[in-house]
């Protein structure tokens, strides 16, 4: 048994950009903060991107919440990152770690961080990233440095021994935390509890599922048979 979601030590940040489940996850003390990004904006609908953003910053005051630039210049990128931070204290500004062209983001981002800015770096998938990355943040501002451990297991590869040699990487900087983004289900969430990662990031689907750990297994068993005997007859199959 893996645990309990009371015994993590792991923080639960909340992936998305639909308000209303947003400010429903906000009513739960369990989400210490909210991360977003365009490709959720576009999926929830968003077109007015500064109007949404400072209607949800003003509407959660008190907890991290991570905005991205949406640029591909790196000037741009600054100036959009710049006014971004100005909306709230509790924001963290979202980098790319390269742009579209595979140029690094690194000296933007130890530019910003230096300045002050607390800063999101991700789109993360290889270690030697993480280095360039806790490199460029080193000294800066508070940050985070988000590793796509999900699409990292998408193409196969086990993802739990890139994360915990960042764990590692960032160990020497208390001012930044690891996040385990895009997990693909709630297991995710104890494997980065148990190298010491510090924030997982998920979509509510996958938080929904804390209500299912220490289920009975001959129970959730027997409710599987029970879905599937429903849904037969509902679809009025017959043969």
């Amino acid at each position: 048994m893996a645990g309990t979601p009371a015994q993590l030590k792991v923080k639960l940040f909340a992936d998305g950009a639909d308000k209303g489940a947003m400010m429903e996850l906000y009513r739960n003390p369990a989400i210490q903060g909210f991360t977003t990004n365009p490709t959720l904006m576009r999926k929830a609908g968003i077109t007015d991107y500064e109007a949404f953003a400072r209607d949800i910053v003003a509407s959660i005051p008190d907890r991290p919440i991570s905005l991205e630039v949406f640029a591909d210049d790196f000037d741009e990128m600054e100036r959009q990152a710049r006014k971004i931070a100005s909306w709230a204290k509790n924001v963290y500004v979202k980098i790319p770690v390269t742009n579209t062209r595979r140029e690094s983001s690194a000296a933007l981002i130890r530019k910003l961080s230096q300045a002050g800015i607390q800063l999101n770096v991700t789109a993360l998938l290889t270690l030697s990233q993480v280095r360039e990355v806790v490199d460029a943040l080193a000294g800066g501002a508070a940050s985070c440095v988000s590793v796509f451990a999900g699409r990292i297991a998408d193409t196969g590869c086990d993802p739990v021994p890139m994360m915990a040699a960042s764990v590692e990487l960032l160990r020497p900087h208390p001012q930044m935390e690891l996040i385990w983004a895009s997990p693909r289900e709630l297991l995710n969430v104890f494997q980065a509890d148990a190298i010491g990662c510090h924030i997982i990031t998920a979509t509510p689907d996958i938080l929904g599922k804390l209500q299912l750990v220490g289920k009975d297994l001959d129970e959730y068993s027997l409710d599987t048979v029970k879905m599937f005997a429903r849904d037969a007859s509902l679809s009025g199959f017959t043969l």
